[in-house]
């Protein structure tokens, strides 16, 4: 048994972080369903993400979109007009937790805050996710990961001293963020079944961007220390931590413990550095890091990466610096069941990164999204419309 069957989430949720979050319960067996909203002039009916390029799966489909949305089912709801939002009340009646990923004016707008929504449903956990949360001058500001990274300080931290400005190469912050958000969620479940009193859950990006600051905040807020960029990706007070040219590519090797610098000293053949007075110990390390690093260069040169992954593997943290394909056609992720292939019907199967949570040793399987609105009517029966009601919503537009 999946840890959250039987659990039922309503997402109102667009692109990545929000549908990034919900697809983590959703792999742990919650039924999370999809509201997404109708055709409207000059916008195409769904989640954006469906219509993200540049690899499509036939109608209102991306492998974008099913990156994000596994497992989920689908049902085409217009939370804007005043029925739509009276079929919303109904369906979270019967629901564990309504999430979104609105902008933050917007779930008081809608009426899918807790205050709105706890009249039909008093265990109801309302989950937001929002660039800068529902209070305060940013409530309605619009925010992506790329504009938090550059808010954050991230641009600033990565890349090599003396470059521009550089952002991380993925969506970090959004993918943190709806981690953040399903955890937050989960938490509030179980606290909203022990006392049988749901509640609202606030996440934003920029929280959650400023949060992965961790101990540089620490260290600028309590001694006015700034970390800067090192040089080939180094820490910033830990040496040998760092990439190394080898004979054909490169290696991130570190030394976090003074046994891993031993281990590493002895495997490259020059025991004789542990007992230098320039590299005794970290501070002094640290402080003849340029030194340190002109002799591991001139050593690690001397073979190939693949040679000094087996002679470093499981004495000394190391790994060879892959290609993105390289990553994903590595035998190791691989035989690790790294890839889960999905039937689709646009083109037999289609195959996303599978999830990394294990239940009692396995990852949980996964199916794609169901296609635009195919769940409407099924969803709608469930919460107890009937089918007048249901082709009158229809005809108005509303589903």
């Amino acid at each position: 048994m999946k840890p959250l069957q039987g659990i039922r989430v309503l997402a109102v949720e667009q692109y990545g972080a929000g549908p990034y979050g919900t697809m983590h319960m959703a792999d742990l067996g919650a039924d999370v369903i999809k509201i997404e909203p109708p055709p409207r002039p000059g916008t195409p009916a769904g989640d954006n993400a469906r219509h993200s390029g540049p690899h499509f799966l036939g109608a209102d489909d991306s492998q974008f979109f099913q990156t994000f949305n596994r497992s989920k089912r689908s049902v085409m709801l217009d939370i804007r007009h005043p029925d739509g939002r009276a079929v919303l009340r109904r369906l979270a009646a019967k629901a564990d937790a309504v999430v979104n990923n609105l902008r933050g004016d917007q779930p008081g707008k809608l009426g899918i805050t807790y205050d709105a929504l706890s009249d039909v449903n008093a265990r109801l956990v309302c989950g937001h996710l929002s660039g800068y949360g529902r209070s305060g001058p940013r409530a309605d500001w619009p925010a992506y990961d790329y504009l938090l990274q550059a808010e954050a300080g991230y641009l600033d931290l990565t890349g090599d001293p003396g470059g521009g400005p550089t952002r991380m190469g993925l969506s970090i912050i959004d993918f943190m963020t709806g981690v953040t958000t399903a955890f937050a969620v989960t938490a509030a479940l179980l606290g909203a079944f022990r006392s049988g009193k749901g509640c609202d859950v606030d996440v934003t990006l920029y929280d959650v961007a400023m949060h992965q600051l961790t101990y540089p905040a620490a260290w600028y807020v309590n001694e006015g220390h700034v970390t800067g960029r090192r040089p080939r990706s180094g820490h910033p007070s830990v040496v040998p931590c760092e990439l190394f040219p080898t004979a054909d590519g490169w290696i991130f090797v570190m030394c976090i413990t003074p046994r891993f610098w031993a281990s590493l000293c002895e495997a490259i053949g020059r025991p004789e550095l542990t007992r230098d007075a320039r590299f005794v110990g970290f501070p002094e390390r640290f402080a003849n890091r340029d030194a340190l690093a002109g002799i591991l260069d001139g050593e690690f040169r001397r073979a190939g990466s693949e040679e000094w992954l087996s002679r470093l593997a499981g004495k000394v943290p190391v790994a060879r610096v892959l290609t993105m394909s390289e990553a994903l056609d590595n035998p190791y992720f691989r035989e690790a069941g790294g890839l889960l292939t999905m039937p689709h019907p646009a083109r037999g199967a289609v195959q996303v990164v599978a999830s990394p949570i294990r239940i009692d040793g396995a990852r949980p399987g996964g199916e794609a999204c169901r296609a635009l609105g195919a769940d409407t009517d099924a969803v709608l029966e469930e919460a107890g419309l009937g089918a007048m009601e249901i082709a009158g919503l229809r005809a108005q537009g509303v589903i």
